[in-house]
Protein backbone atom coordinates (compact mmCIF):
# COMPACT_ATOMS: atom_id res chain seq x y z
CA UNK A 1 0.00 0.00 0.00
CA UNK A 2 1.65 3.32 -1.24
CA UNK A 3 0.46 6.89 0.15
CA UNK A 4 0.43 8.74 -2.99
CA UNK A 5 1.49 11.82 -1.42
CA UNK A 6 4.29 10.37 0.18
CA UNK A 7 6.03 10.08 -3.40
CA UNK A 8 7.87 13.29 -4.42
CA UNK A 9 7.75 14.57 -7.88
CA UNK A 10 10.94 14.02 -9.44
CA UNK A 11 12.39 16.99 -11.88
CA UNK A 12 13.06 16.48 -15.52
CA UNK A 13 16.79 17.80 -16.42
CA UNK A 14 15.45 21.06 -17.97
CA UNK A 15 13.25 21.92 -15.02
CA UNK A 16 15.88 21.22 -12.21
CA UNK A 17 18.43 24.02 -11.37
CA UNK A 18 22.25 22.77 -12.99
CA UNK A 19 23.99 22.61 -10.15
CA UNK A 20 27.80 23.93 -9.85
CA UNK A 21 29.10 20.86 -9.29
CA UNK A 22 28.10 19.73 -12.68
CA UNK A 23 30.47 22.19 -14.47
CA UNK A 24 32.90 20.26 -16.70
CA UNK A 25 35.66 23.23 -17.17
CA UNK A 26 35.86 22.77 -12.92
CA UNK A 27 38.87 21.47 -11.62
CA UNK A 28 38.32 18.12 -9.14
CA UNK A 29 38.76 19.83 -5.76
CA UNK A 30 36.54 22.96 -7.43
CA UNK A 31 33.72 20.93 -8.57
CA UNK A 32 34.25 18.86 -4.83
CA UNK A 33 34.12 21.54 -2.81
CA UNK A 34 31.11 22.64 -4.89
CA UNK A 35 29.72 19.12 -4.36
CA UNK A 36 30.25 19.54 -0.45
CA UNK A 37 28.35 22.74 -0.40
CA UNK A 38 25.38 21.51 -2.61
CA UNK A 39 25.08 18.70 0.23
CA UNK A 40 25.50 20.94 3.11
CA UNK A 41 23.02 23.15 2.07
CA UNK A 42 20.25 20.46 2.11
CA UNK A 43 19.98 19.73 -1.87
CA UNK A 44 19.17 16.74 -3.35
CA UNK A 45 21.81 14.68 -5.33
CA UNK A 46 20.44 12.33 -8.69
CA UNK A 47 21.51 9.34 -9.90
CA UNK A 48 23.36 10.81 -13.17
CA UNK A 49 24.90 13.94 -11.46
CA UNK A 50 28.76 13.85 -10.77
CA UNK A 51 29.52 12.85 -7.38
CA UNK A 52 33.01 11.79 -5.62
CA UNK A 53 33.82 8.75 -5.35
CA UNK A 54 33.70 8.32 -1.37
CA UNK A 55 30.24 9.87 -1.60
CA UNK A 56 29.13 7.13 -4.31
CA UNK A 57 30.97 4.54 -2.40
CA UNK A 58 29.10 5.32 1.05
CA UNK A 59 25.97 5.55 -0.43
CA UNK A 60 25.66 2.45 -2.51
CA UNK A 61 27.36 0.61 0.72
CA UNK A 62 24.32 2.19 2.78
CA UNK A 63 21.54 1.55 0.46
CA UNK A 64 22.98 -2.22 -0.42
CA UNK A 65 22.90 -2.91 3.31
CA UNK A 66 19.37 -1.82 3.70
CA UNK A 67 18.37 -3.82 0.57
CA UNK A 68 20.08 -6.80 2.00
CA UNK A 69 18.62 -6.29 5.43
CA UNK A 70 14.59 -6.22 3.90
CA UNK A 71 15.25 -9.12 1.61
CA UNK A 72 16.47 -11.43 4.55
CA UNK A 73 14.23 -9.70 7.43
CA UNK A 74 11.51 -11.62 5.78
CA UNK A 75 13.08 -15.12 6.75
CA UNK A 76 12.18 -14.76 10.69
CA UNK A 77 8.50 -13.91 10.02
CA UNK A 78 7.79 -16.23 6.94
CA UNK A 79 8.68 -19.26 9.31
CA UNK A 80 5.46 -18.41 10.89
CA UNK A 81 2.71 -17.79 8.22
CA UNK A 82 1.26 -21.26 8.28
CA UNK A 83 1.15 -21.27 11.77
CA UNK A 84 -0.46 -17.95 12.33
CA UNK A 85 -3.71 -18.87 14.73
CA UNK A 86 -6.74 -17.17 12.42
CA UNK A 87 -6.82 -16.78 8.64
CA UNK A 88 -6.53 -12.83 9.26
CA UNK A 89 -2.88 -13.08 10.64
CA UNK A 90 -1.99 -15.28 7.99
CA UNK A 91 -3.11 -12.86 5.86
CA UNK A 92 -1.57 -9.79 7.77
CA UNK A 93 1.82 -11.86 7.74
CA UNK A 94 1.37 -12.91 4.28
CA UNK A 95 1.35 -9.23 3.08
CA UNK A 96 3.54 -7.82 5.14
CA UNK A 97 6.40 -10.44 3.91
CA UNK A 98 5.29 -9.34 0.66
CA UNK A 99 5.63 -5.67 1.26
CA UNK A 100 9.71 -6.16 2.85
CA UNK A 101 10.50 -8.17 -0.43
CA UNK A 102 9.29 -5.37 -2.48
CA UNK A 103 11.07 -2.61 -0.06
CA UNK A 104 13.88 -5.05 -1.20
CA UNK A 105 13.63 -5.04 -4.68
CA UNK A 106 13.11 -1.02 -4.80
CA UNK A 107 16.38 -0.58 -2.46
CA UNK A 108 18.53 -2.78 -5.05
CA UNK A 109 17.22 -1.08 -7.72
CA UNK A 110 18.28 2.44 -6.25
CA UNK A 111 21.91 0.41 -5.29
CA UNK A 112 22.19 -0.41 -8.72
CA UNK A 113 21.91 2.93 -10.38
CA UNK A 114 25.56 3.71 -8.18
CA UNK A 115 27.29 1.03 -10.65
CA UNK A 116 26.78 -2.30 -9.21
CA UNK A 117 24.78 -4.80 -10.39
CA UNK A 118 21.71 -6.41 -8.72
CA UNK A 119 22.92 -9.95 -9.70
CA UNK A 120 26.78 -8.96 -7.54
CA UNK A 121 24.97 -7.66 -4.35
CA UNK A 122 22.73 -10.62 -4.36
CA UNK A 123 25.86 -13.04 -4.67
CA UNK A 124 27.77 -10.91 -2.68
CA UNK A 125 25.46 -11.36 0.03
CA UNK A 126 24.88 -15.28 -0.54
CA UNK A 127 28.96 -15.26 -0.20
CA UNK A 128 29.02 -13.70 3.24
CA UNK A 129 31.15 -10.57 1.86
CA UNK A 130 27.88 -7.81 2.65
CA UNK A 131 26.30 -7.63 6.01
CA UNK A 132 22.71 -7.42 6.78
CA UNK A 133 20.92 -6.04 9.90
CA UNK A 134 21.68 -8.20 12.94
CA UNK A 135 17.73 -8.54 14.33
CA UNK A 136 17.86 -10.74 11.40
CA UNK A 137 20.17 -13.35 12.48
CA UNK A 138 18.36 -14.60 15.73
CA UNK A 139 15.97 -17.25 15.62
CA UNK A 140 11.56 -16.58 15.96
CA UNK A 141 10.66 -19.12 18.95
CA UNK A 142 7.27 -18.62 19.46
CA UNK A 143 4.31 -16.22 17.61
CA UNK A 144 5.21 -13.94 20.63
CA UNK A 145 8.23 -13.09 18.13
CA UNK A 146 5.97 -11.98 15.56
CA UNK A 147 4.32 -9.43 17.15
CA UNK A 148 7.85 -7.82 18.68
CA UNK A 149 9.49 -8.09 15.68
CA UNK A 150 6.69 -6.36 13.92
CA UNK A 151 5.49 -3.86 16.67
CA UNK A 152 8.94 -3.54 18.21
CA UNK A 153 11.88 -4.30 15.57
CA UNK A 154 10.16 -2.44 12.57
CA UNK A 155 9.61 0.49 15.19
CA UNK A 156 13.65 0.95 15.97
CA UNK A 157 13.70 0.51 12.09
CA UNK A 158 11.27 3.54 10.92
CA UNK A 159 12.88 5.10 13.34
CA UNK A 160 16.20 5.36 11.46
CA UNK A 161 14.02 5.14 7.78
CA UNK A 162 12.20 8.35 8.90
CA UNK A 163 15.46 10.43 9.61
CA UNK A 164 16.46 8.75 5.69
CA UNK A 165 13.40 10.85 4.16
CA UNK A 166 16.29 13.75 4.17
CA UNK A 167 18.64 11.67 2.71
CA UNK A 168 21.00 13.59 0.14
CA UNK A 169 20.92 10.97 -2.30
CA UNK A 170 17.29 11.59 -3.82
CA UNK A 171 16.29 8.40 -4.91
CA UNK A 172 17.01 7.09 -1.81
CA UNK A 173 14.49 9.80 -0.13
CA UNK A 174 12.35 9.61 -2.37
CA UNK A 175 11.67 5.52 -1.75
CA UNK A 176 12.42 5.63 1.96
CA UNK A 177 8.80 8.04 1.77
CA UNK A 178 7.04 4.81 0.28
CA UNK A 179 9.12 2.21 2.94
CA UNK A 180 8.00 4.37 5.51
CA UNK A 181 4.36 4.69 4.29
CA UNK A 182 4.09 0.41 4.72
CA UNK A 183 6.50 0.02 7.41
CA UNK A 184 3.67 2.20 9.46
CA UNK A 185 1.05 -0.23 8.88
CA UNK A 186 3.68 -3.09 9.76
CA UNK A 187 3.86 -1.27 13.36
CA UNK A 188 0.19 -1.18 13.92
CA UNK A 189 -0.39 -4.58 12.76
CA UNK A 190 2.59 -5.76 15.29
CA UNK A 191 0.88 -3.67 17.67
CA UNK A 192 -2.29 -5.21 17.44
CA UNK A 193 -0.85 -8.77 17.84
CA UNK A 194 0.88 -7.94 20.80
CA UNK A 195 -2.09 -5.99 22.10
CA UNK A 196 -4.32 -9.48 21.13
CA UNK A 197 -1.76 -11.21 23.51
CA UNK A 198 -1.57 -9.13 26.68
CA UNK A 199 -5.67 -9.32 26.96
CA UNK A 200 -5.60 -12.91 26.57
CA UNK A 201 -4.47 -15.60 28.78
CA UNK A 202 -1.65 -15.50 31.11
CA UNK A 203 0.26 -18.05 29.15
CA UNK A 204 -0.29 -15.65 25.84
CA UNK A 205 0.82 -12.26 28.67
CA UNK A 206 3.91 -14.79 29.18
CA UNK A 207 4.67 -15.74 25.70
CA UNK A 208 5.10 -11.49 24.74
CA UNK A 209 7.13 -11.35 27.47
CA UNK A 210 9.93 -13.63 26.85
CA UNK A 211 9.73 -12.37 23.44
CA UNK A 212 10.34 -9.44 24.75
CA UNK A 213 13.69 -10.12 26.69
CA UNK A 214 15.07 -12.06 23.87
CA UNK A 215 14.58 -9.89 21.43
CA UNK A 216 15.91 -6.38 23.72
CA UNK A 217 19.35 -6.76 23.72
CA UNK A 218 19.47 -7.04 19.73
CA UNK A 219 16.70 -4.33 19.25
CA UNK A 220 19.54 -2.20 21.61
CA UNK A 221 22.12 -2.92 19.46
CA UNK A 222 20.64 -1.95 16.44
CA UNK A 223 21.07 1.22 15.79
CA UNK A 224 25.00 0.66 16.72
CA UNK A 225 27.49 2.05 18.72
CA UNK A 226 27.81 5.56 19.73
CA UNK A 227 30.03 7.59 17.23
CA UNK A 228 32.00 10.49 17.14
CA UNK A 229 29.82 12.89 15.00
CA UNK A 230 32.55 14.60 13.33
CA UNK A 231 33.88 11.28 12.01
CA UNK A 232 31.20 10.02 10.81
CA UNK A 233 31.30 10.15 7.20
CA UNK A 234 27.78 9.11 6.42
CA UNK A 235 26.17 12.19 8.41
CA UNK A 236 29.26 14.48 6.60
CA UNK A 237 27.58 13.52 3.30
CA UNK A 238 24.20 13.87 4.80
CA UNK A 239 23.06 10.34 3.55
CA UNK A 240 21.99 10.16 7.17
CA UNK A 241 20.92 12.73 9.62
CA UNK A 242 21.25 11.12 12.87
CA UNK A 243 23.54 9.75 15.08
CA UNK A 244 22.96 5.73 16.27
CA UNK A 245 22.18 7.32 19.55
CA UNK A 246 19.49 10.00 18.77
CA UNK A 247 18.15 7.08 16.69
CA UNK A 248 18.53 4.48 19.86
CA UNK A 249 16.79 7.61 22.29
CA UNK A 250 13.93 8.35 19.98
CA UNK A 251 13.25 4.65 19.71
CA UNK A 252 13.27 4.62 23.67
CA UNK A 253 11.34 7.49 24.59
CA UNK A 254 8.62 6.62 21.99
CA UNK A 255 8.54 2.91 22.66
CA UNK A 256 9.12 2.45 26.43
CA UNK A 257 6.09 4.22 27.64
CA UNK A 258 3.86 2.47 24.67
CA UNK A 259 5.29 -1.02 26.52
CA UNK A 260 4.42 0.02 29.96
CA UNK A 261 1.24 0.54 29.14
CA UNK A 262 0.39 -2.82 27.84
CA UNK A 263 2.04 -4.40 30.78
CA UNK A 264 4.63 -5.28 28.81
CA UNK A 265 8.15 -4.49 30.82
CA UNK A 266 12.23 -4.56 28.67
CA UNK A 267 14.44 -6.84 31.05
CA UNK A 268 16.87 -3.62 32.22
CA UNK A 269 16.79 -2.57 35.76
CA UNK A 270 18.93 -0.02 34.47
CA UNK A 271 16.65 1.81 31.91
CA UNK A 272 15.23 4.72 33.45
CA UNK A 273 14.31 8.31 31.80
CA UNK A 274 17.10 10.83 33.39
CA UNK A 275 15.01 13.41 34.09
CA UNK A 276 17.51 16.31 34.33
CA UNK A 277 19.06 15.46 31.02
CA UNK A 278 15.69 13.89 29.18
CA UNK A 279 17.96 10.83 28.44
CA UNK A 280 17.30 7.55 29.03
CA UNK A 281 20.27 5.68 30.88
CA UNK A 282 20.31 1.89 30.44
CA UNK A 283 22.43 -0.83 30.72
CA UNK A 284 25.18 -0.36 27.48
CA UNK A 285 24.87 -3.08 24.78
CA UNK A 286 27.14 -6.06 24.13
CA UNK A 287 28.74 -4.56 21.09
CA UNK A 288 31.18 -7.69 20.87
CA UNK A 289 27.67 -9.72 20.58
CA UNK A 290 26.75 -7.14 17.68
CA UNK A 291 30.34 -7.60 15.64
CA UNK A 292 29.90 -11.28 15.91
CA UNK A 293 26.73 -11.15 14.91
CA UNK A 294 26.85 -8.92 11.92
CA UNK A 295 29.77 -10.60 10.50
CA UNK A 296 28.09 -13.54 9.49
CA UNK A 297 28.12 -15.48 13.03
CA UNK A 298 24.53 -15.20 14.41
CA UNK A 299 22.29 -18.01 15.76
CA UNK A 300 20.59 -18.08 12.59
CA UNK A 301 22.93 -16.40 9.84
CA UNK A 302 23.86 -19.01 8.08
CA UNK A 303 20.89 -21.16 8.22
CA UNK A 304 18.87 -18.26 6.54
CA UNK A 305 22.17 -17.68 4.23
CA UNK A 306 21.54 -21.81 2.98
CA UNK A 307 18.15 -20.80 2.86
CA UNK A 308 19.03 -18.29 0.11
CA UNK A 309 21.64 -20.09 -1.44
CA UNK A 310 19.24 -23.48 -1.59
CA UNK A 311 16.17 -20.86 -3.53
CA UNK A 312 18.72 -18.98 -5.82
CA UNK A 313 19.97 -22.49 -7.25
CA UNK A 314 16.33 -24.14 -7.64
CA UNK A 315 14.71 -20.93 -9.50
CA UNK A 316 18.22 -20.47 -11.68
CA UNK A 317 16.00 -22.02 -14.62
CA UNK A 318 13.34 -19.38 -14.00
CA UNK A 319 16.31 -15.92 -14.71
CA UNK A 320 17.97 -18.04 -17.64
CA UNK A 321 14.47 -18.95 -19.24
CA UNK A 322 13.19 -15.13 -19.42
CA UNK A 323 16.95 -13.76 -19.77
CA UNK A 324 17.91 -15.81 -22.56
CA UNK A 325 18.56 -14.83 -25.93
CA UNK A 326 15.49 -15.91 -28.37
CA UNK A 327 16.42 -18.14 -31.20
CA UNK A 328 16.25 -17.48 -34.32
CA UNK A 329 13.30 -18.32 -36.14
Amino acid sequence: MTDPLSLAPILSPDDRPTPLFADPDLTHEQRYDAFVEHVHGGQKVEARDWMPDEYRTSVLRFVEMHANSELMGVLPEREWIMRAPTLKRKLALTAKVQDECGHAQLLYRVAEDLGKTREQMYQDLLDGKTKFHNVFHYPTKSWGDVGIIAWLVDAAAIVAQQALRDSSYGPYARTMKKICWEESVHIMHGRDVVVTMMNGSQAQRDMAQEALDRWWGPLMQMHGPRTDPAKDRDLFWRIKEKTGEQLRQEFLSTYVPRLWEVGLYPPDKELKLDEASGEWRYTEPDWQELRTVVTGHGPKSQERLDFRRLHHDQTAWVRQTILATPAPA
